[in-house]
């Protein structure tokens, strides 16, 4: 995916989720963060960052922050970037061949999922999990407790018992890492369900991405340790 009008800033402070303080130009410019988790590791002050400029001259905040320098490691830190990524990566045929459909957003029975897809006979559901944690050179997922995803999990092994395909795709919004794994020190029952869900026939990926300020595209995979 390509961003448009990218300026480079300098983090000040972040009052809330949604919001940060960032110098750019040399000044002040509060900006939309396109990403609400903590992101305590990489949003310090003083920290460089990136910023697509709106094409909307009547938004309140001019500016998405998207990615964050973490000392020589550009990590891009939008949240909506991971699935637009998997989507172009399989639209161009990476994810599976003879893929005839592909559904964001689709509904199957209590559960919503971020695709659906269909190749000839074959049926399936993918859940994409978006990865900005890094520990010397290690990714990790989750950076905090999440209870959401560990539904997704249960949720793709139901898939599995139904007779669909199901899989669950870490995009690693960097690159050079040696290999990912679940964050069992923050959150073990993420990490336990992970397992289970592998061993019930949900395909585990973990793919990294070429990361600069404009642009975010998938690479190729990482080791995989559960």
């Amino acid at each position: 995916m390509q961003y448009q009008n990218v300026k480079k800033g300098i983090f000040q402070a972040r009052p809330n989720r949604f919001i940060a303080r960032v110098e750019v130009d040399g000044r002040m410019e509060v900006v939309h963060v396109k990403n609400t988790g903590r992101c305590r590791e990489l949003l310090v002050p003083g920290a460089a960052v990136y910023l697509e400029k709106s094409s909307n001259p009547a938004r309140k905040t001019q500016y998405d922050l998207i990615a964050v320098e973490k000392g020589e490691l550009l990590i891009n830190m939008d949240a909506q970037a991971p699935n637009k990524v998997f989507q172009e990566w399989a639209e161009a045929g990476e994810f599976l061949p003879g893929l005839t459909l592909l559904r964001p957003e689709t509904t199957w029975g209590n559960s919503r999922f971020d695709f659906y897809w269909e190749a000839g006979e074959r049926r399936g559901f993918v859940e994409v999990k978006g990865v900005t944690l890094e520990e010397n050179g290690h990714a990790r997922f989750p950076d905090a407790p999440t209870e959401r995803g560990v539904k997704h999990l249960e949720e793709l092994i139901h898939c599995r018992q139904a007779g669909y395909e199901a899989a669950v795709c870490f995009v690693i919004q960097m690159e050079g890492m040696l290999d990912f794994a679940p964050n069992d020190n923050t959150h073990p029952a993420f990490g336990r369900a992970l397992r289970k869900a592998s061993e019930a026939g949900v395909q585990i990926l973990a793919q990294e991405c070429r990361v600069t300020p404009e642009r975010l595209t998938m690479a190729g995979p990482v080791l995989l340790r559960l």
